[in-house]
């Protein structure tokens, strides 16, 4: 049985509580990573984007 190979993972930013990293998954797509406390929002390219603009629109 073959083995799937593991994505390569990279912290783009961390405090005491809160953690953001993104994944290279083995088939190409790039996925990003917010984990606050007990919950953890999992973002595709697109998704992560629109985040990224809305919270820019924060400021």
């Amino acid at each position: 049985m073959a083995k799937n190979p593991e994505p390569s993972t990279e912290t783009l930013a961390e405090t005491e509580n809160y953690l953001v990293w993104k994944a290279d998954e083995p088939d190409g797509e790039t996925t990003y990573h917010v984990e606050l406390g007990t919950v953890t929002m999992h973002f595709f390219q697109e998704e992560w984007e629109e985040f990224l603009e809305l919270v820019r629109s924060l400021e």
